[in-house]
């Protein structure tokens, strides 16, 4: 009975076929019911546009820097030529244009052929104003396009520098004549644009000047004039009506200050704390130029005393009367006297003059002697920047001291310990009481101000949107694969 059971079991398993395929993806979506199809159908569309957003959000941070500080007009040529070139840009502000970091340099390069930006400066010209000069160009046309030129060439230099974004630069030449009393001297002005938060130090501006002044004749640097764009004096090389100093003048002060304060805090931080400690100097600086001459004389009289003899004159007269001739009047006395001869051997004879009385007179010799002056010049200029009196005060945090019980309470430094600063900053800063130098150290509580801390959701932390720009490209893959 049994095999008669089996017997067409085993007839259906032999009509099964072997070789039957399993159904296929489109076979088993086919089978599913409308509801599953439509909730699948939902999720692919919310996964591509998961994707999509995320492609989109995480592009925003490839932009770079095109340009950066345009003018208004040099933005907007450049805006159209990227619409022209259907390249996506972001107008920041400040001139900044953002565009695709991939295509940062070869956008540069394709609007510098076309000529953009051309800049500040795009529309000055240099000395190739001096080619376009015609024959009949009069003379002073001559003139004011050579000084246009070279006004040019100035402003291209200055605009070279990295924190001006613009300059205009205007030289007064005046014409010279025959008479020299009536020249007048040139003179320049300089009107600087400063690229955003960008100053020029002392050092920058003096050499503005002085390529100002080096490039026009007979300019002296005190004749240059150099503003910024708020059109506040920058190259003011006179005194501070303020103050009465320089500008020099007054970094040198800064500079001492800030070199006294820094000793201070070198010494005092170590014992009390790194934000425990404020201090503030105030140096006494005097600029003031002297000069003394002295003269001294010593006597060079006295039996020691050495003299140098600087002239000596002697004079000497006769005012005696000459002697009268005498003898018998004739023909003897009118003879001249006889030749001498002189013998080979023997003295010679003596002349013979004529006889005459004898005469009477008197005779005076005077010497005078100068000596020179045993004297010393003592010339004494007085050194410039000396420090005239130093004030010092200093206020020390309270000490943070915990009892046995774990409360924490802050008390002030001991007075004992203040004279011990006090006496350290003494010797640190050169203390000196004949000067009028003061120090005042005092210890009181800093108030420190609370920073409540921002709570930021997690999904808007930093490192989970790292995370998620970096797997959501694989997650997707994988979800497609499972699907399938």
């Amino acid at each position: 009975m049994d095999n008669a059971l089996s017997a067409p079991n085993a007839a259906a398993v032999m009509l099964t076929p072997i070789d039957a395929a399993p159904p296929n993806f489109v076979q088993r979506l086919g089978g599913l019911p409308m509801r599953s199809k439509l909730t699948m159908g939902a999720g692919l569309l919310a996964l591509a546009g998961a994707v999509l957003a995320v492609t989109l959000w995480s592009s925003q941070g490839d932009y770079r820097p095109l340009f950066s500080g345009l003018a208004d007009k040099d933005g907007g040529a450049v805006i159209s030529q990227l619409s022209a070139l259907q390249v996506p840009y972001k107008n920041e502000g400040g001139g900044t244009i953002l565009v695709p970091a991939g295509q940062v340099y070869e956008l540069r390069m394709k609007l510098a052929a076309m000529g953009l930006p051309k800049g500040g400066n795009g529309n000055t010209v240099g000395f190739e104003l001096m080619d376009k000069s015609s024959i009949g160009q009069t003379q002073f046309n001559e003139r004011l396009n050579f000084q246009r030129a070279l006004e040019g060439e100035l402003t291209r230099t200055i605009t070279a520098m990295s924190d001006v974004a613009d300059a205009r630069v205007h030289l007064a030449i005046p014409q010279q004549n025959g008479f020299f009393r009536e020249q007048q001297k040139p003179s320049a002005s300089v009107m600087l644009t400063l690229r955003g938060g960008r100053t020029l130090d002392r050092a920058q501006v003096a050499g503005i000047v002085h390529l100002v002044s080096s490039s026009v004749p007979e300019l002296s640097p005190k004749a240059v004039s150099v503003l910024d764009q708020t059109g506040a004096l920058i190259s003011q090389t006179g005194a501070d009506p303020a103050t009465g100093l320089d500008g020099q003048q007054l970094q040198y002060k800064t500079q001492v200050e800030a070199g006294y304060n820094k000793r201070i805090f070198d010494l005092l931080e170590p014992v009390v704390g790194r934000d425990n400690l404020r201090a503030t100097v105030t140096a006494d600086v005097d600029f003031s130029q002297t000069e003394a001459t002295a003269e001294e004389y010593r006597p060079n009289q006295g039996a020691n005393a050495q003299a140098a003899v600087r002239s000596s004159q002697s004079n000497e007269s006769n005012n005696g009367n000459p002697a009268m001739p005498g003898g018998v009047p004739g023909a003897a006395t009118n003879q001249p006297p006889v030749p001498a001869t002189a013998p080979v051997n023997g003295a010679s004879a003596p002349l013979q003059v004529a006889q005459g009385g004898a005469g009477s007179g008197n005779s005076r010799r005077e010497q005078v002697t100068n000596y020179e002056l045993d004297k010393t010049v003592r010339v004494t200029r007085g050194s410039v920047g000396n420090v005239k009196r130093l004030n010092a005060a200093i206020v020390v945090n309270h000490r943070s001291v915990t009892d046995a019980k774990g409360k924490t309470t802050h008390q002030p430094v001991p007075a004992d310990e203040i004279t011990r600063l006090t006496d350290l900053v003494k010797e640190a800063m050169g203390f000196n009481a004949e000067r009028g130098d003061s120090v005042k150290v005092i210890s009181a509580p800093f108030v420190v101000d609370k920073v409540e801390p921002v709570d930021v959701p997690i999904w808007k932390q930093p490192w989970l949107l790292d995370i998620a720009r970096s797997a959501i490209v694989p997650l997707t893959f994988v979800a497609i694969a499972l699907i399938a």
